[in-house]
């Protein structure tokens, strides 16, 4: 974030309290947070925030997803960033990708038991899992031919890392020529990290020669890696952990999790003693215990434990989602407590109008990171805990995406400390702020301000999620960018972007002159907005802010229809409740009823028409691409029904939308092919009314070879 002493004001508040819109603002939001987060780790190894505080992030992103499924984005899949330019560029055969995060017992349980239900196995059914150290360091593939390391690579962002071979081969952990029988192409990854007295005998030499220290061992090992100059890496202790492979060009004769890392022990890796396999989440959890309280007394830095399916059949079958495997999940250590106390409470008001009360601490240290701030949540949370001004607090980075207090040590309370008022007035634009109630009279717990868009601090925000990143992306229109244009009445609307340039053209105060801003930074603003007259379908539709509709749910629109056009007819003849246009939206996968109505009603609201046509004489959209044009299915859209005997249901839907077909949860006219297992009802009747195909699970694997 760009001023980190401002929290985002509806973070503060239980997702199950957002309501839609509250929820697609914020998740924009959180989206270009973590976005910008993974470029400073994963591209430049200079973070800005704890690992703990990056996982809150995501944490509390997923969460937001889970209870907006229409909100789905790209970066809440993504992995790493994109390599730096600095490097040549290297392309994995096999995608390296993240591991998805639990941070309870209870969470550990549901994983075993989804992997259980994924695979329709028995709840009680033992699956045996490996658990190991979870490594803070910097992931690396390394490839062997022939038994030789012919390349080394960065994650990168999964699909493309840097070519850091020269580097890798000074670090003594990693053999150039592997030991014994090895496959002709062997791919095998793993961490690069510096030990705990090495970090620090390496920071005592940079102080001591006047150079730059460096804030943990993770952020030493990735810079000490990705050093243009090798010899700069020769000279840093570096080491590696082997825990996993990529391509291999014949399999091992293991079978099992375990037994491949053992075999990469034969090879010459160096592998984590402390891996162990697990038969039940008892033994699982008492791992987890144990590899805790030895945590503070490890060489190396870890913040939890990698749990994994043993049995490789069992990964094969289980696969991935788009960002991680669902046969292994990080269980990360819980957050730290700390007491400090409250030197003022300040209101923020976010984008939607919510007034948020968040505590400024006396500086504290929580988990090494130092909190300055922490959220009050809402005004109720204030009137319960009954936080005061100079009250001692105990505040924890747990759970939210920022620290919160816990609680109130009132027996250091001052004798005249007086209960806080909240006010009942903006602070930006001095409407008032009320809390609404429902039909019922139960009041919202958020306060809102009424002032909508004459209040600054909302209609900023409109701007801001317009430009963004999953939105138009248009680089240079940062928040203090937007706040200086709006407030000077530049741009209030998003297509006063557009004629910016012109109209500077014609003014006596150009944007060259203003403080700040020089030819060179004009130039290439007024070149970025240009960029983005060509702008792709699904991005224009997420820029509108229609309710409900995040980036995810936006790509998904723009795919199905192909164009604005198609999308807006459709939703002006979905008027009625009943129409056949209602049905076809509807009957698209992830767009439910709500989502439906809303499409319905942004496009039937006359103002929202004008502006949309207004934007469209400044803008050419760009059909969506193609997904897998070369499957039999690419683009159909399909719908399975019945008792599936050779797959589950989710087994079948991700296999169909890998080959680039869209799967629905109904049958219309516009279905293309329907597979049927035994026990189909209503869909095999539906299909039949409109002459869908129907086919065999057996003839659709046919189909697909």
């Amino acid at each position: 974030m760009s001023n980190p002493d401002k929290i985002p004001p509806a973070r503060a508040m239980a997702v199950e309290d957002l309501t839609p819109f509250e929820a697609r603002l914020e998740h924009g939001d959180l989206a270009a947070e973590i976005a910008a987060h993974d470029v400073r780790y994963h591209q430049q190894d200079a973070p800005t925030i704890s690992d703990g505080d990056y996982d809150r992030l995501r944490q509390r992103l997923l969460a937001i997803e889970a209870h907006f499924p229409e909100l789905r984005s790209v970066v809440a899949v993504a992995v790493g960033a994109k390599p730096s330019e600095k490097f040549a560029k290297v392309k994995h055969r096999v995608p390296m990708l993240s591991l998805a995060n639990v941070f309870s017992d209870d969470e550990a349980g549901d994983f075993l038991d989804r992997i259980r239900r994924y695979l329709d196995l028995d709840p009680q059914a033992p699956v045996a899992l490996t658990a190991e150290p979870k490594i803070d360091g910097l992931s690396c593939s390394l490839r062997y031919e022939d038994g030789k390391l012919v390349v080394a690579a960065t994650r990168g962002d999964g699909e493309e890392g840097e070519d850091v071979t020269l580097n890798v081969r000074t670090i003594k952990d990693i053999p150039q020529v592997l030991v014994g029988s090895v496959p002709a192409i062997l791919e095998v990854r793993g961490e690069i990290y510096m030990r705990k007295d090495d970090f620090a005998a390496l920071n005592q030499r940079q102080e001591a020669e006047g150079k730059p220290v460096f804030a943990n061992p993770r952020n030493a090992a990735a810079g000490s890696l990705r050093q243009l100059d090798s010899a700069i890496t020769a000279d840093r202790p570096l080491r590696f952990f082997a825990y996993a492979w990529g391509e291999i060009s014949e399999p091992l004769p293991s079978m099992s999790q375990s037994g491949m890392v053992e075999a990469f022990g034969r090879f010459g890796f160096v592998t984590n003693p402390l891996m162990k396999r697990c038969d039940t989440l008892t033994d699982l959890l008492a791992h987890y215990r144990m590899i805790e309280v030895q945590r503070s007394s490890l060489a190396y830095d870890i913040d939890g434990v990698v749990y994994k399916v043993d049995d490789l059949a069992l990964q094969r079958r289980l696969g991935f989602i788009a960002r991680s495997p669902r046969w292994a999940t990080a269980h990360k250590f819980p957050a730290e407590q700390a007491t400090t106390s409250v030197t003022a409470i300040d209101i923020q008001v976010g984008r939607t109008g919510v007034l948020t009360p968040v505590a400024r601490l006396e500086p504290v240290t929580v988990g090494g990171v130092v909190v300055s701030n922490a959220t009050l949540h809402n005004e109720e949370e204030i009137a319960r805990k009954d936080v005061r001004i100079c009250d001692t607090v105990v505040v924890q980075r747990a759970g939210d995406v920022i620290p919160q207090v816990v609680s109130v040590v009132l027996e250091q309370r001052k004798a005249d400390s007086i209960a806080y008022d909240f006010p009942k007035t903006c602070p930006v634009c001095g409407s008032h702020a009320v809390r609404e109630a429902d039909a019922a009279g139960k009041e919202d717990k958020a306060r809102r301000c009424t002032g909508g868009l004459v209040c600054p601090a909302q209609a900023v925000e409109r701007l801001r999620h317009f430009v963004a990143r999953d939105a138009m992306d248009i680089k240079g229109f940062g928040e203090r960018q937007i706040e200086a244009f709006y407030r000077d009445g530049l741009v209030t609307r998003p297509q006063d972007i557009f004629t910016l340039e012109t109209r500077d053209t014609g003014s006596l105060k150009k944007l060259k002159n203003r403080e700040g801003w020089g030819e060179t930074s004009v130039r290439n603003l007024f070149a970025a907005i240009a960029a983005r007259r060509n702008v792709t379908l699904h991005r224009f539709i997420f820029a509108l802010g229609i309710r409900h509709v995040g980036e995810s749910t936006a790509k998904l629109l723009a795919r199905h229809f192909g164009t604005l056009d198609a999308l807006r007819e459709t939703a002006l003849a979905a008027r009625e409740p009943d129409s056949e246009a209602r049905k076809t939206l509807t009957a698209i996968d992830g767009i439910g009823p709500v989502m439906a109505e809303a499409l319905v009603d942004f496009f039937t609201e006359e103002h929202n028409s004008q502006a949309v046509a207004e934007l469209l004489t400044y803008l050419t959209l760009q059909p969506p691409e193609v997904v897998a044009s070369q499957s039999p299915v690419s683009g159909k859209t399909l719908v399975f029904t019945g008792a599936l005997e050779r797959m589950s249901r989710d087994e079948a839907k991700s296999m169909a939308e890998r080959l680039g077909a869209k799967v629905s949860g109904s049958v219309s006219k516009k279905t293309d092919l329907v597979v049927a297992g035994p026990g189909a009802g209503s869909k095999l009747a539906d299909a039949r009314k409109h002459g869908v195909e129907v086919i065999t699970e057996d003839e659709w694997f046919t189909l697909i070879g």
